[in-house]
């Protein structure tokens, strides 16, 4: 159990009273942030000088702290972030009340001074795995297969955790619970796996799905609030499929959390409700839109969203601001509107693909999925169409051979592309049927990529890992891990940017590349893609009273242009994560090194 009463000003006194000795000797901010650069890199030199007496990883530690403090104590970082690092650790040490800071402030001012003296904890594996001997040649191989032997189990071990759909105790599971809705809504096999049938019955009212499913007091609460304050909401009957009678296991809490809202949530969108809806657009899509119906970010690529539905909502969409409701009449954009953005796209010959999202193309009937791909297949400039769609989740039967054979159609060999990007967020979500749409898919020459939202109910040690591993062995390629959008709303979904480079550095790097090639981004409102797995794209400048770190990132457009702006981005307390993963039952020691990722 994490001690958050270590984080206070009376330990970082006693651990590291290094720097408020120096903030004693001074009565203004400018002469200490003077003399603790000097005391920084003082530190650093040393480090680097007598390196003997230092593990690599420690260097490496002792660098990158240094780099952040003295980011954090410079004047611009603290007129960016309005609020000032430096002033804080003199108030500490002058026994200047500051009852604005909280623990997950201190945790992190604690952290980065350890890591500066070389004293913070070493990795997970460390002490156990991938130890170098005196041996060489074939011997020393011999030693290090044994080594990944080792390693390779403990990584099973933790993988053994999450629950696989396609499990045959899973399959039977959701067999069993696809038969119970099928009888309650009075319907037949044949119709279940019908996806019109799938469309018509989208699951909206809080009193129809508990009768079809157990839910908890919170997620009935939330779900009758939601359809009370007309928040976008849909279940398919199969996806309800997946959600299991004992939702206490926690087998199936990323499913559930994909679909229904939190309280946190359904209170906050109530209230946006009341004002300007267009509030929610966090991404800005209204500034990047140049004609309705599109959206441009980047040179050669534009998204093209003919249809403003989807047959079920995911909680933390993007662009749920625009939706009303799950497969919700007059979804379809009109003629006029298709006609005006596929002429648009005809006159921008530098963009050579097109991603048709929305809302979700495969909410679209066959004859208008037929007449949007033959409209943008039509243009000379186009090579690659890419689809957005979480279907092979939500609705797996709508891959059907008619469907593959118009998506086919407009593969032209040597000319244009068509990929499905879908949206997976759990290895309990896949079943055979999702296997068998990617199969129909793939089997036509059809790639299918995979984008991972990166929240709190995928991001245990390996969950996500896992993810990937079953990803590829049904034939999808992962290909983004989205840090999870800095919306106020779906807070209870964020995490903090150093888990993910955690997961990425120390988790999906002990996998095949094929299995771990996705890249992790934070998308910029406005902007577009900030390569998280690069530190030249992004600078950590303060740490804000409540534990927030607060990121300037940079625009990829820095290095083509000389007229630029940043984005601040303000992410989730670390030690606020940490303690909900405690009472998830997590080992928070095997999360320690998650404060040395910037």
């Amino acid at each position: 159990m994490i001690n958050t009463g270590k984080y206070s000003p009376e330990y970082l006194l006693s651990e590291i009273p290094e720097i408020f000795e120096i903030a004693r000797q001074y009565n203004t901010v400018d002469e200490f942030r003077k003399k603790a650069a000097e005391y920084v890199h003082k530190m650093q030199y040393e480090t680097f000088d007598e390196f003997n007496l230092f593990s690599e990883g420690s260097i490496i530690r002792v660098r990158d702290c240094a780099q952040v403090i003295n980011q954090i104590f410079t004047c611009r970082s603290e007129e960016k972030s309005q609020f000032s690092v430096v002033q804080a650790i003199m108030d500490i040490a002058h026994s200047v009340p500051r009852p604005d800071l909280y623990s997950a402030f201190y945790a992190e001012i604690l952290h980065l001074f350890l890591g500066l003296h070389g004293r913070s904890p070493r990795p997970r594996f460390a002490d156990h795995h991938l130890i170098p001997s005196g041996l060489e040649g074939r011997e020393a191989a011999i030693e290090r297969s044994g080594q990944l032997d080792t390693l390779s189990e403990d990584v099973s071990r933790y993988m053994r955790r999450y629950s696989d759909g396609l499990e045959k105790t899973s399959v039977a599971r959701r067999e069993k619970r696809r038969d119970h809705i099928i009888k309650i809504l009075n319907a037949s096999l044949s119709d279940w796996y019908n996806w019109k049938w799938q469309y018509n019955n989208v699951m909206r009212s809080a009193e129809k799905i508990k009768q079809l499913v157990n839910l908890t007091p919170d997620q009935a609460l939330s779900l009758e609030m939601a359809r009370k304050s007309r928040i976008p909401f849909g279940i398919t009957p199969y996806y309800l499929s997946l959600m299991d009678e004992d939702p206490d296991l926690g087998r199936d809490l990323a499913i559930r959390a994909q679909v229904i809202p939190p309280l946190s949530y359904t209170e906050q969108v109530s209230e946006h409700d009341k004002k300007d809806i267009s509030c929610l657009d966090f991404m800005r899509e209204t500034d990047t839109s140049p004609v309705d119906l599109i959206t441009r970010r980047y040179p050669s690529i534009c998204i093209f969203k003919p249809f403003n539905t989807c047959p079920q909502i995911c909680v933390y969409c993007q662009r749920n601001w625009e939706i009303k409701d799950a497969m919700t009449p007059g979804a379809m954009a009109s003629e006029k509107q298709i006609l005006e953005a596929l002429q648009w796209i005809r006159e921008h010959p530098a963009i050579h693909e097109v991603l048709i999202t929305g809302g979700d193309p495969f909410g679209m009937s066959d004859r208008n999925l037929e007449r949007i791909l033959s409209g943008v297949a039509d243009i000379p400039s186009i090579e690659r169409i890419r689809i957005g769609t979480r279907t092979p989740v939500t609705a797996p039967m709508r891959i059907t051979d008619d469907l593959v054979n118009i998506l086919t159609k407009h593969r032209k060999k040597g000319r244009i592309q068509i990929a499905i990007v879908t949206h997976i967020q759990h290895s309990y979500e896949l079943t055979p049927e999702t296997a068998e749409a990617v199969k129909r898919l793939t089997n036509n020459s059809i790639s299918v990529f995979n984008q991972l939202v990166y929240t709190f109910f995928v991001s245990r040690r390996f969950e996500a890992s896992y993810l990937r591993r079953n990803l590829t062995r049904i034939g999808v390629q992962p290909y983004y891990s989205f840090n999870t959008k800095g919306k106020d709303e779906t807070v209870e979904y964020r995490v903090p940017i150093a888990r993910l480079l955690q997961e990425q550095k120390e988790e999906a790097r002990l996998l095949p590349g094929i299995s771990r090639t996705d890249e992790a981004v934070y998308n910029v409102p406005g902007m577009g893609k900030n390569y998280l797995r690069a530190r030249q794209h992004r600078d950590l400048i303060s740490i804000l009273p409540d534990g927030t770190r607060v990121y300037e990132f940079h625009p990829w457009e820095k290095n083509i242009t000389k007229n630029i702006s940043t984005h601040i981005g303000y992410d989730v307390p670390i030690l606020d994560y940490l303690i909900r993963l405690d009472a998830a039952g997590e080992d928070i020691s095997d999360y320690e090194t998650i404060w040395y990722y910037f």
